[in-house]
Order: structure tokens, then C-alpha cells, then sequence
């Protein structure tokens, strides 16, 4: 199974939005941005996880 590892053209064009948005941030707010990513990331892993336990 071929993993894809790159990102999509969408996701380049959104991933330079957001690095655009956060040149600004305060130390604070890119700390709590940071923590927000990370936990969206989690609850991804464990819908994924869920998901294939499913199938």
C-alpha cells in the first residue's frame, strides 16, 4: 500500500495561509495555537483508530 507523504496543492495553498496568519502571533498565541493543532491531531488519531476498528 502506497502511503501518501506529500501534500496536496490544496493543502500547500491553506498550510501558506496559515504560516501568513501566525508571522503575527504573540509567543502566547502561538502556544495556544500549537495546543490546539496537537489536540485536533489526537481526536484525528482516534477517529481514524476507531474507524479501522470498525471495518
Amino acid at each position: 500500500m502506497d502511503l501518501p507523504v506529500e501534500l496536496t496543492l490544496e493543502q500547500q495553498f491553506r498550510l501558506k495561509n496559515l504560516k501568513d496568519q501566525v508571522k503575527n502571533l504573540s509567543q502566547q498565541e502561538a502556544q495556544e495555537f500549537l495546543l490546539e493543532v496537537l489536540r485536533q491531531m489526537m481526536v484525528k488519531d482516534n477517529l481514524v483508530k476507531y474507524l479501522l476498528k470498525q471495518a
